[in-house]
């Protein structure tokens, strides 16, 4: 109970910022969202978007989920919350931006790699990991006499680049990135050092970019 009351004191807090001391901004966000950029991010609570950008309300669209992934797209009668969001955002709000933001230490993706029959519930997590299967045999097959930790981070960096590529299978966000009005990014969170690096598909590396 400790913790909801702490969290009712910050919504407190929340609410004299912006809707006492300055009402300006959602004064100006009642009739809608106009958000540039839509950033996928990982449900780790370690790993808090809007915080580590110091971004204001209507600034991100954001999706969370287990390791941050991006399913391909497909056409059947299952519920896709992941690409509802994401057609939403692209199609409706028309973001210009897509940041696919990954951390080190992801429990999603050491599942991945260790297998998660482990887990005492494993009902939806296993399938919902091995969106990012195609990583995980890359990285076994280059860094197969890697230490686990090493084989993890590879695999962290390398599912980021599957969600990269399974962005471009929805038809609407290839056409908007072949004609230069959406642009795709991906990011990586270093929890050890606090350190944020950036995809270069040039170098074909994740460079160093704060």
């Amino acid at each position: 109970m400790e913790e909801i009351q702490r969290f009712i004191h910050g919504f407190r807090n929340f609410q004299e910022a912006y809707f006492t001391e300055d009402h300006e901004l959602y004064k100006s966000l009642k009739d809608g969202q106009r958000p540039k950029v839509l950033l996928i991010g990982c449900s780790d609570s370690r790993v808090d978007p809007s915080m580590m950008v110091r971004s204001e309300p209507g600034d991100l669209f954001i999706i969370r989920n287990v390791a941050n992934l991006v399913p391909p797209c497909e056409h059947d009668h299952s519920y896709h919350g992941v690409s509802a969001a994401l057609e939403y955002a692209v199609c409706h709000l028309e973001v210009e931006h897509i940041i696919v933001l990954g951390h080190s230490r992801c429990g999603g993706i050491r599942s991945l790699m260790e297998g998660v029959s482990a887990l005492k519930s494993n009902e939806y997590i296993s399938k919902w990991v091995n969106i990012a299967d195609r990583a995980k045999q890359q990285v076994l097959k280059t860094f197969k006499d890697a230490s686990p930790e090493r084989q993890s981070k590879a695999c962290e960096h390398a599912s980021i680049l599957v969600s990269l590529e399974n962005l471009l299978t929805f038809s609407w966000v290839r056409e908007r990135v072949d004609s230069s009005i959406l642009h795709l990014h991906g990011w990586y969170f270093d929890i050890e050092s606090g350190n944020l690096y950036s995809y270069h598909p040039q170098s074909g590396e994740f460079e160093l970019l704060v």
